[in-house]
């Protein structure tokens, strides 16, 4: 029944993203709250959401690129990190960015398939209806796809981390330190794309203690 309710979960978030809404429940901080919550695992949520939300920063859905889709690979990740030890945390946060850019090629087809949606102008007039029922439809399509995605992905994460934990070599300090090594990357890279550090170090500085206090208050 749990994964039923994480792959609706993971459709519903999947439309957050693009189709509807866009009201950033999509981001990976986000949702690995809410599927944290729904799994039982809400500190476990909250640490692999913020972890894959630093090493997703860099992607931007703009235009036809190809990006990875971080909303159900949060969620897969969540579902398969189980208590949240460190060993399933790295494991978890590694399967998700990997089926993240599964999902993200998912969208591409996805695009092809709701071009078929599209009335054709060359065929003369078309109806308000006929318009309206291919909007439903490319939204229903995408809430689809990202129930499937994510059913898919619990199948296959859950296990593969569950087997593979408990043979995990780094200490526990060593793992947090490594993922938020990765993480820091990401950072770097969109400091870069804004101008560099220099430019927006005082809007950085301020935004890293509020973050660290904020944390530090949970």
């Amino acid at each position: 029944m749990e994964i039923v309710l994480v792959s609706l979960l993971g459709g519903l978030l999947a439309l957050d993203a693009t189709s509807v809404g866009q009201f950033m429940t999509s981001r990976p901080l986000v949702a690995g709250a809410l599927t944290g919550w729904a799994v039982g695992e809400p500190a476990a949520g909250v640490a692999v959401g913020a972890i894959l939300e630093l090493y997703l920063l860099v992607s931007y859905p703009t235009g036809g690129s190809r990006f990875p889709e971080g909303s159900t690979a949060t969620v897969v990740a969540v579902a398969a990190a189980g208590t949240g030890s460190p060993g399933a945390l790295a494991l978890a946060v590694a399967a998700g960015l990997v089926w993240g850019q599964l999902a993200g090629a998912s969208i591409t087809y996805l695009r092809r398939a709701n071009a078929r949606l599209v009335p054709d102008p060359g065929q003369g007039p078309t109806s308000t209806r006929r318009l309206a029922a291919g909007h439903l439809g490319a939204v229903l399509l995408d809430f689809v796809r990202g129930v499937v995605v994510t059913f898919a992905g619990v199948l296959v994460v859950r296990p593969l981390v569950g087997g593979l934990v408990a043979s995990w070599p780094v200490p526990p300090g060593a793992t947090f330190g490594l993922l938020l090594v990765g993480g820091s990357v990401s950072v770097g890279i969109l400091l870069r794309d804004f101008g560099g550090f220099r430019r927006h170090r005082t809007a950085f500085v301020v935004g890293l203690a509020l973050a660290l206090l904020g944390a530090r208050l949970l």
